[in-house]
């Protein structure tokens, strides 16, 4: 499960087997048995390593398939966010957002109250 969760992840990052690897200060080969299963029980430091790279919390590289989808989500909420710094969107300009997003949410819960 858990090289399934890494060969996900790295994926939706847009990092080859290789990048990875090196970043982590792994063996490429290393990794591509842990992605294909072939070695299911890697040591914790070598999963850090990888979560570091991957810029996530160790956790969700030990989670089960039936959190994947949560995963997922929070992926994409993140992969948002840095479409918008790469966009041009500054700090201070998000507070903006955020102030539409809170009287979106508001409008919602006042919608469904009626």
């Amino acid at each position: 499960m858990i090289g399934k969760n890494i060969f996900e992840i790295r994926k939706r990052k847009g990092l080859t087997l290789t990048e990875l690897a090196d970043r982590a200060g792994i063996a490429k080969s290393y990794l591509s048995n842990i992605e294909r299963s072939v070695n299911k029980n890697p040591s914790i430091n070598v999963v850090e390593k990888i979560a570091k790279v991957l810029d996530i919390d160790v956790r969700i590289l030990l989670n089960s398939s039936m959190e994947q989808d949560q995963i997922q989500l929070d992926e994409e909420w993140v992969d948002f966010a840095r479409e918008l710094k790469e966009s041009g969107v500054e700090k201070d300009q998000f507070e903006e957002y955020k102030t539409l997003l809170e009287f979106i949410k508001w409008k919602n819960r006042n919608d469904e109250n009626q």
